[in-house]
């Protein structure tokens, strides 16, 4: 009988998985890599992407210790950009490995000095056939915009783009994550946008990127064919907060717990519900902190101030004692320092 010859089989690819899709301060990206018909023995290597405009692809950069793990698993800590990464698989003596994975993409709302994508006009959601136009800016030369779809597909090409600019008529098909990627590596902060296929329905008008805390913020509701409406109801996370005859939902002073979805109503029709990222700067977080210090020290049992109703503002702060008189100053000097950091802040 003739011996059957062994026939060994080897995975062509493998498939790299991302948690979570978009950053959120402190958190950690983890990275899964998965091979067909998993077995012991593989070992994992992980890349970062680097856009290459030249060959409209990407080269791929080994990440930190990540060049043949065992584990098929790798996280990343203190993330803070938009980035794509790349794994694939070896095992064997001599090694065997997989093809690259696709690329994928973990993105961040947040806007840097490097590069950034600007939306005209500033909105999440748009009517079919409207003209948008995607900015990158930055100080490079070369930029692309890259398009991820709703059905998982990976765009790396702008129909219509004129330097820096990316224009386009926008169809349900458009309803995608975009972000830009410049010649010299760097990604931009990444957007959604959200294309209403109901002709008839309204849209939700919500700023494109996150909201600093303490900041005011409008939502309102429109028609392709009626700009301003009136007698619309508010929806944030499918809870009903605004049904009068105004038209807009004001918030004068974003906190984090104004951020999730929103959605609006008008006539009985509902828009698409959007995601309002709200931002907390870390001298936001230090002022509010101090504050906080500051007034639990002018409370504390040693305080000496007379809080008696018929005593006015002036008779009060001068009965204060020595430490209070300094907790004020310093507060001034908190007001005077947080404005003047943030404003060159705004200015780099």
């Amino acid at each position: 009988m003739k011996p059957q010859s062994r026939i060994h089989y080897f995975p062509t690819g493998s498939v790299l998985t991302v948690s979570p899709s978009w950053l959120s301060p402190g958190a950690s990206v983890t990275l899964n890599c998965e091979v067909e018909h998993p077995s012991a023995g593989w070992s994992f290597y992980w890349y970062k992407a680097v856009p290459d405009l030249s060959e409209k692809s990407s080269s791929y950069e080994l990440l930190p210790d990540g060049s043949g793990t065992a584990q098929d698993s790798y996280i990343i800590h203190g993330q803070t950009h938009t980035a794509g990464y790349v794994c694939r698989a070896g095992r064997g003596d001599p090694e065997y490995h997989t093809d690259h994975s696709q690329p994928k993409f973990v993105w961040s709302a947040d806007v840097h000095s490097a590069a950034s994508l600007t939306v005209s006009p500033d909105r999440v959601q748009h009517f079919t056939s409207d003209s948008v136009l995607l900015t990158c800016e930055g100080n490079f030369t070369e930029w692309r915009v890259r398009k991820f779809s709703e059905d998982g597909r990976l765009y790396s090409d702008c129909r219509r783009m004129t330097g820096s600019t990316c224009g386009i008529f926008t169809s349900k098909s458009d309803t995608a994550v975009y972000w830009c990627e410049s010649g010299s590596g760097e990604f931009s902060s990444a957007v959604n946008i959200t294309v209403q296929n109901d002709g008839n329905g309204p849209i939700l008008v919500s700023p494109v990127h996150p909201v600093t805390e303490g900041a005011s913020v409008s939502l309102s509701c429109s028609l392709r064919t009626q700009k301003i409406l009136s007698n619309v109801f508010f929806y944030h996370n499918d809870k009903l907060i605004q049904n009068d005859t105004r038209g807009e939902l004001k918030i004068s002073a974003v906190s984090k717990s104004d951020e999730g979805f929103y959605k609006c109503q008008y006539s009985g029709r509902e828009s698409a519900q959007s995601w309002m990222s709200v931002k907390v700067t870390f001298e936001f977080i230090v002022f509010i902190s101090c504050c906080r210090w500051i007034q639990s020290e002018s409370h504390s049992p040693g305080s000496s101030t007379n809080h008696g109703v018929n005593q006015n503002e002036t008779h009060e702060y001068n009965s204060l004692h020595p430490g209070q008189h300094l907790n004020r100053s310093l507060l001034s000097l908190l007001i005077l320092t947080f404005h003047s950091v943030s404003t060159n802040r705004n200015i780099s």
